[in-house]
C-alpha cells in the first residue's frame, strides 16, 4: 500500500470532540450549498473541472524546475478554484505560491506544527470550529492583551497563520466558500506597535494578495485602539483596491460586525449567540500535531533548491 503523500490523499483526518462541535479538517465532499456557490461564482462543473485540470497539467509541464504532485487532481483543483477554473491564472498562482515560499525560506523551510509549539501555547491564534453563515472558515488573531511580544515574535504569529491556512486549503468546502480573518486588537500597546515593520507588512500583504491559494473574503478589525492607526499605516501603501475593499474596521461596534458575520455564528465575546467555549491554542495544536507528517509532505514540493 502506497503511503499518502498529501493530506488530500487521506480519507479522514484526526478529530477532537468539543461539546456538539467536532474539531477537524473536512476533506469530504462539499455541501450542496457550496456546490451551488462553486457553479455560480467559480464556473465549476464536471466538464469545466475536467478540461481545466487537463490544461493546467499541460501548462505545468513547462515548469521544469518546480517539484509538485503531477498526478494529484485534487491538488490541481485546489489552485483552480480560487482562479475560477482558468488554467493560466492557476498556473501563475502556483508559481507565485512557490516563489513566495522560496523568497521567505527562513519562514517556510521545515515548517511543521511540532516545531511551532510556542505560538499555540500562547493562545493567540484560533479557528472557530463552526463556519460562518456563508460556509467560510473563521481565523482569529488576538494581537493585544494575549500577545506577550517579548515571548512570541511576529514571525511566529505568521508561521501559525500559515499552518492554519495550509490546512484550510485542503478543505473543498473552504476552497469554494473561502475564509475570513478577525484581528482582535484589544489592548494593543505602544511597545507592541513597534514590533511591526514595513518589510513585515509587505510580506503579509504580498502573501494575502498574491500567494495564498484561498479566497480571503474579508478581514475584520475589532476592538482596535487609536494607536492601531500607526500599525495600519505600515500596511496601507502595499494594499491594492481589491484587498483594501475587504478590510472592515469595527472597533467595539458589534452591530457593525454583525452586518458581515451573523451573531448565530459568533461567540458572546463578539456579541454573538453561539454558546461555544473558545477553542484554545493547545487544542488546535493537539490536532495539528496529529497531521505533522502531512506538513512534511507539503514542504517536499516547490522550486528546486
Amino acid at each position: 500500500m502506497r503511503v499518502p503523500t498529501m493530506l488530500s490523499e487521506v480519507s479522514e483526518l484526526p478529530s477532537i470532540q468539543l461539546g456538539e462541535f467536532k474539531l477537524q479538517f473536512e476533506l469530504g465532499e462539499p455541501t450542496d450549498r457550496a456546490k451551488e456557490v462553486a457553479a455560480k461564482e467559480l464556473r465549476e462543473s464536471p466538464q469545466t473541472k475536467s478540461e481545466a485540470v487537463k490544461e493546467l497539467r499541460r501548462l505545468l509541464e513547462a515548469e521544469t524546475d518546480l517539484l509538485y504532485p503531477k498526478d494529484n487532481d485534487e491538488w490541481l483543483v485546489r489552485f483552480l478554484r480560487p482562479c475560477k477554473f482558468y488554467p493560466e491564472s492557476a498556473r501563475d498562482l502556483i508559481k507565485r505560491y512557490y516563489s513566495f515560499k522560496k523568497k521567505h525560506a527562513n519562514v517556510y523551510d521545515g515548517l511543521t506544527p511540532s516545531k511551532e509549539a510556542n505560538i499555540f501555547k500562547h493562545n493567540i491564534l484560533t479557528v472557530f470550529p463552526n463556519r460562518d453563515q456563508c460556509g467560510r472558515r473563521v481565523l482569529v488573531l488576538e494581537l493585544g492583551k494575549r500577545w506577550k511580544h517579548k515571548e512570541v515574535t511576529l514571525d511566529e504569529v505568521f508561521k501559525g497563520a500559515v499552518l492554519f491556512l495550509e490546512a484550510a486549503m485542503l478543505e473543498p468546502e473552504t476552497q469554494i466558500s473561502g475564509a475570513i480573518v478577525i484581528f482582535d486588537m484589544d489592548g494593543l500597546s505602544l511597545q507592541q506597535t513597534w514590533q511591526f515593520t514595513p518589510p513585515f507588512a509587505k510580506r503579509i500583504v504580498d502573501w494575502l494578495q498574491d500567494s495564498v491559494p484561498l479566497r480571503i473574503k474579508a478581514i475584520h478589525i475589532v476592538n482596535q485602539p487609536k494607536i492601531f492607526n500607526v500599525v495600519f499605516a505600515l500596511f496601507k501603501p502595499f494594499l491594492r483596491e481589491k484587498l483594501r475593499s475587504r478590510i472592515y474596521f469595527h472597533g467595539t461596534d458589534r452591530e457593525s460586525l454583525h452586518k458581515h458575520i451573523s451573531p448565530k455564528c459568533l461567540p458572546a465575546v463578539y456579541g454573538g449567540d453561539l454558546e461555544l467555549k473558545r477553542v484554545d491554542g493547545n487544542q488546535w495544536y493537539e490536532l495539528l500535531l496529529l497531521c505533522d507528517k502531512e506538513y512534511v509532505a507539503i514542504n517536499s514540493y516547490g522550486y528546486k533548491k
